[in-house]
């Protein structure tokens, strides 16, 4: 049985906060670092760019590691890498060159483990939902970005669509806007490419 807290114990514990700024904080408000964020958007939208912008900007804040497990080292994500010039994060951003679930399970295990692990995508780890939810119960202090494709403008299959309706922060990718759902605030949306998003949303989309 969970254990029985006050108004006064919720209201008092000290959680670790992201203190973010700047159009971080206007799409995502003060998050804290742990559960779940679900990222989902077809292929060609600005899905990856996004999410290593916001793998750059977590940095600031703890080691990220990316879990690539359907590119891997490829030269597609190297290119997308150096287009955001990740290396600008140094030793704070690892990549993972499809590493299976039970082995990230022994990496975060250890001492100096990362805060952050990006899962890209949910459909290649072959995840159950029992699966994702052992793994935020055990690490219950890391941040899991989980990725994912899409049927249109829906997560692609059951899992994933159950997984987003659990995560904290909810991010659907199109036209190279980050539309942003978060339960600490923020919720503007995310312009990942000023070009690419006026041409697909039109000259005017920042005011829509």
């Amino acid at each position: 049985m969970a254990r029985a807290i006050s108004i006064t114990q919720l209201y008092s514990k000290k959680r670790k906060l992201l203190m973010f700024d700047g159009e971080f904080a206007a799409s995502f408000g003060t998050p804290e670092l742990k559960g779940a964020w679900f990222v989902w958007g077809n292929s060609g939208n600005g899905k990856t760019s996004f999410v290593l912008q916001l793998c750059k900007y977590l940095t600031k804040f703890g080691r990220v590691a990316y879990n690539s497990m359907e590119e891997g080292d490829s030269e597609s994500f190297k290119i997308a890498c150096q287009r955001e010039r990740m290396e600008e994060a140094k030793r704070k951003f690892i990549l993972l060159d499809k590493e299976p679930i039970a082995e990230l399970k022994e990496r975060l295990r250890k001492r100096k483990a990362p805060q952050v692990v990006v899962i890209d995508s949910i459909q290649y780890s072959q995840m159950s939902y029992s699966e994702y939810t052992e793994l935020l119960n055990e690490f219950g202090n890391t941040l899991f970005l989980i990725i994912s494709h899409s049927e249109g403008k829906e997560p692609e299959g059951k899992i994933a669509k159950k997984i987003r309706f659990d995560a904290f922060i909810k991010i659907r990718v199109e036209g190279f806007v980050a539309f942003v759902k978060s339960r600490y605030g923020g919720d503007k949306p995310y312009t990942i490419w000023d070009e690419g998003a006026e041409k697909y949303h039109g000259l005017d989309f920042k005011s829509k």
